[in-house]
């Protein structure tokens, strides 16, 4: 038989896959990196109108519909502090597309990408694809990735790092002067920042920041997706932006392997963009009450958790045998070296649940906190 790429044979399948295939049915499941809210109704509607109307029966442009693409430039303008030119966005199947364009389009053989270390699992794996070497880099105590760590990092072998922020799997919010201090190596370095923006909405100690607004070169590209902004995981749309020349590359790529993004979601995701930004405020207030619930319940259990500024995601250190445990008693965590090799000790929680199921959660993990503890 036709044996498998080396590229595909250095792919496992995600361990947070794995800890949800072994839980129980009726597992409360603090796993899940998707908002609990509804989509915009506005949103929905949109697509429903885009349907009927007989607008969504056939391929759009390549890049997206001109329409959407000016309600991201729009959106970057208003929220971000820079400006892009329509021409340079790419509607993509959500933000996982969008990452993955970005690094195929720019990342030869051999070639090496640095990835924080506790990290969003798909940067290591679609470095693979890409036929590129994953280098992870170490998180601080506080879980924020260090300038000084990624410069040290970079070698002739370079050709970009990842930036996210906030991030998941740890909530943490990089500060002004760390995304000023990525966008000067990008500069300084002439190597690629990739910089992935998909929860910036849900910022809750200070502002984000963007390494697009700071760079004087070429080489920012930005991701971010309408996924967790308007809870619309499965709507799969995302867009990346940045220099015409690198978006006319990752086009390249999408063209072939995308065609064009859903075209139904792309009406939905111009309307939320468009629309009333209350859904966002919503869900931002909410996550940051369940992040004080959480946090506060993992602090009396004796568990070191850095605040997480950001995100819907808290990562204690936690001591050996607690992640199973508190799996075995039907609460879904997922297990900090899923993330890399310095996630060990750690475990992600993701609080994207109501509050009193938070609570019934907590009151779980305090049962096994107790008994690893003997």
């Amino acid at each position: 038989m036709t044996e498998f790429s080396s590229r595909v044979e250095q792919v496992s399948i995600s361990g947070i896959r794995e800890v949800f295939e072994a839980a129980g049915e009726d597992a409360i499941n603090l796993g899940l990196g998707q908002p609990d809210f509804p989509a915009p109704a506005h949103a929905r509607q949109a697509a429903v109108d885009a349907i009927e109307a007989g607008k969504t029966d056939a391929y759009t442009s390549n890049k997206g519909t001109a329409e959407l693409r000016e309600a991201i430039a729009a959106k970057h303008d208003r929220d971000n502090g820079f400006s892009v030119d329509p021409a340079d966005v790419i509607a993509t199947a959500g933000g996982s597309e969008a990452l993955h364009i970005a690094i195929e389009a720019h990342v030869d053989e051999g070639q090496e990408v640095l990835v924080p270390d506790p990290g969003f699992v798909s940067y290591e794996a679609l470095t693979h694809l890409a036929g590129g070497d994953p280098k992870p880099v170490a998180l601080r105590e506080d879980l924020t990735m260090s300038p000084e760590a990624v410069e040290a990092a970079i070698t002739d072998d370079t050709a970009a790092f990842v930036v996210n922020s906030p991030a998941n799997p740890t909530g943490a919010v990089q500060s002004e002067a760390d995304i000023r201090a990525f966008a000067r190596i990008a500069d300084d370095h002439d190597v690629l920042c990739i910089s992935d923006e998909v929860y910036e909405p849900f910022v809750f100690d200070g502002e984000h920041h963007s390494p697009m607004s700071y760079a004087d070169s070429d080489n920012v590209v930005v991701v971010n997706a309408a996924s967790k902004f308007y809870s619309m995981t499965g709507w799969r749309l995302g867009w990346v932006t940045g220099p015409h020349e690198r978006i006319e590359r990752m086009l390249r790529v999408h063209q072939y392997v995308q065609a064009c993004a859903s075209a139904p979601a792309q009406f939905a995701a111009e309307a939320a963009l468009e629309g009333p930004q209350g859904h966002v405020d919503e869900m931002r207030e909410a996550f940051e009450r369940r992040r004080d619930v959480l946090v506060d319940g993992l602090e009396e259990m004796g568990l070191q958790v850095p605040t997480p500024k950001g995100a819907f995601y808290a990562m204690p250190r936690v001591p050996d045998g607690w992640v199973d445990a508190v799996i075995d008693r039907g609460v879904v965590v997922v297990p900090g070296e899923a993330f890399g090799d310095h996630g060990a000790g750690h475990a992600r929680i993701s609080y994207a649940v109501g509050i009193e199921t938070l609570k019934e959660a907590i009151e779980v993990m305090r049962e096994a906190t107790n008994a690893v503890a003997r």
